[in-house]
């Protein structure tokens, strides 16, 4: 597709939309994708990067594979997420370190509205769906409740955090950053990313690089030959686990950092008023449940607006 600059200023802009979801947990970059008309040629231009293409890349014929990739469109996209990321992290960071609860609070509220409405895409609530969802609440559960806090930071786990989280941008409603929270690696990332960690930043974007190119054709052939199977199982793993982002939690072991400071290393799910009166008092919980609304309220209008732009479109 040939486009003007302006155009590709605007797929630039629709990039940055979706590294901004991404870097939210419950907002999924697939979905402002949807939303923003984009979401087949992304898809596509993922699928071209193939043995096929890359044989052009590789014989240098360069001008060849950036036409077969559609190379300057991925290439706004990746450069807008990039942008994204990289001006959202320190916010992020600064809030997770400063006001845990309340971002936590908000989180929570994304990832239970995406629960449902990801819930209600699937067709047919027979037996084998709802046996698919309660497998995967089930998994994620005990996953979420029995990994610890601190997951390695070894560059092959980064490396692979990379490449399952960037699966998630080409899903509309699942979130890459819910599926960091899920592996233990969200705040860790988050931080190398704000304070530009080189090294570990170059590791995660192979990894998701990797994975993109790996998985976006069985994601898609999933979803084409077991598509509310698929999407049960996603619910179910979505619903078991909220409880990875539950605002309120008490540090039972902790750890001592490479830099001496004392981290969580096993923490417990309690209710609001059990938590300790410095860090809880009455007027933040009233705050933790507003913005656990507004994140709710959030998924649910961004979901209304993707259904009217479909219809627009149509």
């Amino acid at each position: 597709m040939k486009r003007t600059l302006k155009q590709y200023l605007a797929v630039v802009i629709k990039g940055m939309g979706m590294g901004a979801a991404d870097v939210v947990p419950g907002v999924s970059g697939g979905t402002i994708a949807f939303i923003s008309g984009i979401y087949e040629e992304l898809i596509d231009s993922i699928k071209s990067i193939n043995l096929k293409t890359l044989k052009l890349l590789f014989t240098f014929k360069f001008k060849e594979f950036a036409t077969a990739i559609n190379f300057k469109f991925l290439l706004c996209i990746i450069s807008g997420i990039g942008i994204s990321i990289l001006s959202i992290a320190n916010l992020l960071k600064y809030l997770l370190e400063t006001q845990p609860i309340l971002i936590w609070s908000f989180f929570f509220g994304l990832i239970a509205a995406s629960t449902i409405l990801i819930g209600r895409k699937i067709k047919s609530k027979n037996i084998g769906n709802l046996f698919a969802i309660a497998i995967g609440a089930a998994i994620a559960f005990y996953v979420t409740s029995s990994t610890p806090a601190e997951t390695p930071n070894d560059w092959w786990f980064i490396f692979l955090s990379g490449a399952i989280a960037i699966c998630a941008m080409i899903l509309p409603g699942i979130s890459g950053a819910f599926i960091l929270l899920l592996l233990g690696k969200y705040h860790f990332i988050i931080s190398a990313l704000s304070d530009i960690k080189i090294s570990i930043i170059a590791i995660f974007v192979c990894g998701a690089a990797t994975g993109i190119i790996a998985f976006s054709n069985i994601l898609s052939w999933l979803l084409k030959k077991y598509h509310n199977l698929t999407i049960a199982t996603l619910t179910g793993f979505m619903f078991g686990s909220l409880n990875k982002v539950w605002p309120w939690k008490e540090t039972i072991e902790t750890y001592t950092n490479s830099h001496g400071i004392e981290k969580p290393l096993i923490q417990e799910n309690i209710l609001p008023h059990t938590y300790s009166t410095i860090n809880n008092t009455p007027s933040q919980f009233i705050w933790a449940i507003i913005l656990a609304i507004v994140g709710f309220l959030f998924i649910w209008l961004l979901e209304s607006y993707s259904k009217h732009y479909t219809k627009e479109e149509i």
